[in-house]
């Protein structure tokens, strides 16, 4: 099952002597293990199709008199 981690884990956490991906990036583990993160809300499921998450949309900062630039 493949996931996405929601959740950064602590500093030195490994699984089978590698460390756990990074927040935010996706792994592929058995169901059950992932279906456990899932439920726990450290993780999400990833469809099989799913594209990858776009960027966060970022507010441009405001001109200095209060105008959008």
């Amino acid at each position: 099952m493949r996931i996405r981690m929601l959740v950064a884990m602590p500093e030195g956490a490994a699984r089978n002597g590698e460390p756990w991906p990074a927040e935010g990036e996706e792994v592929d583990l058995p169901t059950a293990e992932a279906a456990h993160l899932v439920a726990s809300g450290v993780a999400e499921e990833v469809a099989a199709d799913a594209e990858p998450p776009a960027a966060p949309r970022r507010r441009r900062a405001a001109h200095p008199e209060g105008e959008a630039t």
